[in-house]
């Protein structure tokens, strides 16, 4: 059994966070001991451990929840599973797209200032103050 002080040792997510999960039904109730401490199993490291993971993959709470619903029902379809990591994957990919677009966009006005001369002059300045001197939509 582990405390929730030794569950966010182990699994990296910290003890505020672990009470929401609970709170919000990620993560099974914890029982409790005589003093009213919670107390964990392997069963809640392990998918505290599975929550964290999909987190650091940018998956959003609902889609957690599926996906743990799926994984309490091994004998249904993983369909919604890879349905549910390509609609990630897909969100992914749109935020590199835009985050590429973005760094053109920088480099190209960080590029047209040198630094040298005054702010009335600055090129970084007079871009920010007016998107029409943008090349790309962002």
């Amino acid at each position: 059994m582990y405390s929730i002080g030794t569950l966010s040792e182990h699994t990296k997510v910290k003890v505020p966070t672990i009470r929401y999960y609970e709170e919000i039904g990620l993560l099974a109730e914890a029982g409790r001991t005589a003093g009213n401490q919670r107390r964990y199993d392997d069963t809640a490291l392990e998918r505290l451990s599975f929550i964290r993971h999909a987190r650091d993959l940018g998956f959003p709470i609902d889609a957690i929840r599926a996906l743990i619903t799926l994984q309490n029902h091994p004998d249904r379809s993983c369909a919604e599973a890879s349905e549910i990591a390509d609609q990630q994957l897909s969100g992914v990919r749109e935020k590199i797209a835009k985050l590429q677009s973005l760094e053109q966009e920088l480099s190209r006005i960080s590029e047209g200032c040198s630094g040298a001369g005054q702010a009335a002059n600055c090129y970084v300045l007079a871009s920010l103050a007016d998107h029409s001197k943008c090349d790309h939509d962002h």
